[in-house]
């Protein structure tokens, strides 16, 4: 089936700016009749609630919320997965502090759903039943995925399911409604998408486009939803109640496993509707493998790609290449490589050589370290999947080899080099017999054999430049290789954002049924070996070796696979929140890289793995598991109670 889509329909988003202001068509210029009488009007309104959807793209970071063009702390440097330059602690969301205020633009965007169901209906004698079901299932999958995002904030908000009106010199008490429980809100996430599930055709639009949901987006959608609301009635710490003993934060253990079975079932849903992306794929070739993973971020035509956002220059654009590209290939803006990957996340993987704590092996049975030909010797055996996700030293992307070097090693290396540093030291490495650089404006070093190198190679490590890789690793997903550097330009790149794909339902799948079987929940399928049978499969398709059963299989089994598939998608950040892990990970935490090196006496590479040489410590504050409500919320309605901390 094909791929489902919208774009921001810029074009009939013109005819209703007016009318943005006060979230309704204003009388004098464009009334209900203009609007719901012709299928033109209500693809116009359409576009706008499609155009508020609270997507988290390449224009998203915590720090600068949704639809910021210039992006620095982007997501994964806020998780572990990466380092970035601009990003040196932990952090929570900075909601309304830059472009989009979260709370108040997802009031707006239910107000405006809430009125179209509401008035549609009136109108409904001028279509058939089949279009005004689809219209109505696309209203309430928009408020759907609205509730999910103020939810999984904030916890309980409150619901409001009908257009609220104010007149001058009337009583404001109708306004002011008070927080339903964490409970109720996650419910009525889960009744929006029911009924959009119900009522949204297969295929949906007349023609043919995909431009709009199905009830398997809507489906899609809701497993992610529920799973996250079962993690949060079984893994929260945190509670609230308000003076009704409604709890605001938190929800019941007891309702967990009707969350997870509610994930599961949704799931379910898009069997052999959707399946994984193996277009390229062979079951015996790594570099098929790997350039499977690549193209699927890229194949318009891809049957795993379920909900995606479109770009189209010159009206919806990003940057992710001109942030994210490696050093050697910069734009003419001049930035690169604002995405670094950790050492950390690095070690996630299979086929490294790894010590038995399980971090990567670069010293030998003697304590030096362990020499190389070529700095991609190390990932001989990598599972493709990390190919694709990362840019490893000495890879080749653009038709170049991406040169990252900490440095040139000039001492003795006749019976192997000793550790630079002591084990697990925080110093800086000693210059003595180390030739470095400062800038990507460097001096060759000759070589003893009479040959020209850069110390630091074309992408870095420069110890004081801002262009350069910083963890011994660039971001490899969603690069577009056949992007001229000539256009790796900011507010210029077209690439789709693939919001939800068929393997993160499929790995929603798979944690729900080990959720339901580990909570003693029974059915009419063995969830373990549900489990199993979809990691395995997730597996297959990376080039990872396959798990041998399902007895030993855990969550955290689950919960890796996840941060690794879905790795540079924004779905981690959200993941360390649900499991509350974020505290347990980042608890004065320094993450770790893996820095390249060349000796010019013995000709070959080695690797030295350590932290990050800045010494940032990452600490997440438990509170930050719910936000903040915005101070100016809480200063119109004294209704509304605050989160805790705060």
């Amino acid at each position: 089936m094909k791929r489902y889509n919208y774009t921001l329909l810029i074009t009939l988003l013109v005819s209703l700016m007016a009318c943005r202001k006060l979230n309704i068509p204003p009388k004098n210029i464009i009334q209900d009749p203009d609007v719901f009488s012709t299928p033109a009007g209500i693809q116009a309104y359409m576009a706008r609630l499609y155009s508020e959807l609270p997507i988290e793209d390449f224009r998203y970071s915590p720090q600068r919320g949704l639809n910021f063009f210039w992006i620095i702390s982007p997501t994964p440097a806020t998780t572990g997965e990466a380092l970035s330059r601009d990003q040196t602690s932990s952090m929570q969301e900075a909601f309304g502090s830059w472009s989009w205020d979260i709370w108040g633009g997802s009031y707006t965007t239910i107000r405006d759903c809430d009125y179209f169901i509401q008035t549609l209906p009136s109108y409904a004698s001028n279509f058939s039943t089949a279009q005004v079901n689809a219209w109505l299932g696309e209203a309430y999958f928009v408020r759907g995925m609205t509730y999910f995002a103020l939810v999984k904030r904030f916890g309980g908000v409150p619901i409001v399911n009908k257009t609220l009106n104010y007149t001058v010199g009337t009583s404001t008490d109708e306004l002011k409604i008070p927080r339903s429980s964490e409970q109720a809100v996650w419910d009525q996430v889960a009744s929006d998408f029911d009924f959009a599930i119900a009522n949204l055709p297969a295929i949906n639009g007349d023609d043919g486009d995909g431009s709009r949901a199905n009830k398997y987006v809507a489906a899609a959608f809701e497993s992610r939803a529920m799973l996250y609301a079962g993690t949060i009635a079984k893994y929260n710490a945190t509670t609230l109640f308000d003076g009704q003993k409604n709890q605001l934060c938190g929800i019941p253990v007891s309702a967990a496993n009707g969350y997870f079975q509610k994930s599961y079932n949704a799931a379910v849903m898009l069997d052999g509707i959707y399946s994984l992306y193996l277009k390229s794929w062979s079951s015996t070739d790594k570099t098929a493998q790997y350039q499977n993973f690549v193209n699927l971020f890229s194949d318009a035509g891809s049957n795993e790609s379920i909900f995606v956002r479109e770009y189209q220059y010159p009206n919806s654009v990003h940057g992710y290449d001109a942030y994210n590209v490696p050093r050697q290939l910069i734009g003419p803006n001049g930035y690169s490589s604002e995405v670094n990957p950790t050492l950390n996340f690095v070690e996630m993987f299979g086929g490294i050589p790894k010590n038995s704590d399980g971090t990567i092996q670069t010293l030998d049975a003697s304590g030096r370290y362990i020499l190389f030909n070529n700095t991609m010797d190390l990932f001989a055996n990598a599972e493709p999947r990390l190919r694709a996700t990362v840019i490893l030293p000495g890879d080749a992307f653009k038709g170049q080899n991406i040169e990252i070097r900490r440095g040139i090693y000039t001492g003795p290396a006749t019976g192997g080099i000793n550790p630079l540093l002591p084990a697990g030291s925080k110093s800086q490495y000693p210059l003595t017999n180390l030739v470095v650089s400062a800038t990507a404006s460097q001096t060759s070093y000759t070589l003893p054999d009479g040959s020209l190198m850069n110390p630091a190679g074309l992408s870095g490590i420069f110890t004081g430049d801002q262009t350069c890789a910083i963890s011994g690793f660039s971001v490899r997903k969603w690069l577009n290789p056949n992007l001229p550097t000539s256009q790796v330009l900011e507010n210029n790149e077209t690439q789709t954002w693939i919001e939800m794909r068929y393997a993160e339902v499929l790995l929603n799948r798979a944690e729900a049924a080990f959720e339901l079987n580990s909570g003693g929940q029974k059915g009419t399928a063995d969830y373990t070996q549900d489990a199993f049978n979809i990691i395995n499969q997730i597996r297959l398709r990376a080039g990872a070796t396959l798990l041998t059963s399902s007895g030993s299989m855990t969550i955290d089994t689950i919960r890796i696979e996840r941060r690794k598939e879905l790795a540079f998608e924004n779905k981690t950040y959200w993941d360390l929140k649900r499991w509350r892990t974020f505290s347990k990970e980042q608890n004065g935490t320094i993450y770790r890289i893996l820095m390249p090196f060349y000796s010019s006496e013995a000709g070959k590479y080695f690797f030295d793995a350590r932290t990050d040489e800045r010494n940032d410590v990452y600490t997440y504050d438990p509170r930050w598991y719910y936000e903040q409500i915005p101070q100016g919320a809480i200063s119109k309605s004294p209704n509304l109670v605050q989160n805790p901390g705060y």
